[in-house]
């Protein structure tokens, strides 16, 4: 039996978590489960799977739970468990996975800003303590997947594939005229509203680049991005022989969360499998950088690790904040990401809790650059 703590249970990653955990009950069982604000339905959790240790990190709450911005924390030292799986959104999760890697707890994370935000520390933690980092984005589940059994000198680049998101074909100069409604409809995946504004600015790729360059110990010169509109291969990996390895299957975050909580076995998910005579025809594209700047500004940023990438995603979840309250138009979010970049450029740190310091400090700055409404 595996001691599974679920971080950001009431989620879209949670929840296909514990859908994957209910059918398993011989192998996992959950020791802990945390939410923002959703207490009533994580109440609702802890008595469907028999659950005493719960946080909520953004209400107060009655006394059955670990409450304010550290019980995320708190919890996971409470609980001991054998695996974190951490669908925290946001910034909100980096010191969740610093605590889980600490104490040699397997991190299954698909709270990609824990290592955008402090890669380097989440890395030499894991290092120093044993702890395995599986990835639970598919992108780079299927990455980790394709690696097993493979030399990492023999690794030429790894290709992370990207929807496109609603966005793709439509032209950059009608940008500006995009609203929350249309932004929120991805063509593929069903996710939370950050993820999904992420994916039509193409700023989760973004994110991506810098969280594949912390998990596969490569240069952003080695990580590609290539537009699959159909979401069936997840990514590929080139090797120095010019032979290319993928993963494929139906699109469905249970799949990489299962990878996450059997590693290294796999477990019989009862999901819908590849019929290859119904299968599109699949088509790959370069994307297009002058239109979607982020993976630009991304790989500009891996060039000063320790700080830039926290900046970056602090500032890019203002300013989604501030599209979906209407504050700025669509196209302003990777100029807001921009600027802020520029004006913390040159900012250091000394270690982890500088960084939280340095993501208020974004913060700030972002919502300066908002005008007034």
């Amino acid at each position: 039996m595996k001691r599974i703590l679920v971080l950001g249970s009431t989620g879209s990653i949670g929840l296909a978590a514990l859908n994957v955990i209910r059918a398993y009950p011989e192998h996992y069982v959950v020791v802990g489960l945390s939410a923002h604000t959703a207490s009533h339905t994580l109440k609702e959790q802890a008595q469907d799977f028999g659950v005493k240790r719960l946080a909520l990190t953004g209400a107060a709450a009655g006394p059955e739970f670990l409450t304010g911005p550290d019980a995320a924390v708190k919890l996971v030292q409470a609980t001991e468990p054998d695996i974190v799986l951490n669908g925290i959104a946001g910034a909100a999760g980096f010191l969740p996975s610093l605590a889980a890697v600490r104490m040699g707890a397997t991190l299954a994370l698909a709270n990609k800003e824990s290592l955008v935000v402090g890669g380097k520390f989440i890395r030499a933690t894991a290092q120093k303590s044993g702890a395995a980092i599986i990835p639970v984005d598919s992108e780079h589940s299927a990455v980790f997947q394709c690696l097993q059994g493979e030399r990492h000198e023999d690794i030429k680049r790894i290709i992370l594939t990207a929807s496109g998101g609603p966005f793709y074909e439509r032209p950059l100069e009608t940008f500006g005229a995009i609203t929350p409604e249309e932004a929120l409809k991805h063509p593929v995946w069903r996710m939370g509203p950050r993820i999904t504004i992420d994916s039509a600015t193409m700023m989760n790729k973004a994110l991506e680049i810098i969280e594949a360059a912390w998990l596969f110990d490569l240069p952003e010169g080695q990580i590609d991005v290539c537009i699959h509109p159909q979401s069936i291969v997840h990514s590929l990996v080139e090797f120095k022989d010019t032979s290319l390895k993928a993963q494929l299957s139906l699109p469905d975050m249970r799949l990489p969360i299962a990878i996450a909580l059997a590693w290294p076995d796999r477990i019989d998910l009862n999901l819908p499998r590849l019929d290859f005579s119904r299968m599109p025809a699949l088509t790959f594209n370069l994307p297009d950088e002058t239109k979607f700047r982020a993976l630009g500004i991304a790989r500009r940023a891996l060039s000063r690790p320790e700080t830039a990438p926290c900046i970056m995603n602090a500032a890019d979840e203002v300013a989604i904040k501030a599209f979906l309250d209407r504050r700025i138009p669509f196209n302003r979010i990777t100029d807001l990401v921009e600027k802020t970049l520029e004006t913390l450029w040159d900012d250091h740190i000394a270690g982890p809790e500088d960084l939280l310091d340095l993501d208020r400090k974004a913060r700030g700055i972002t919502e300066g650059l908002i005008p007034c409404s």
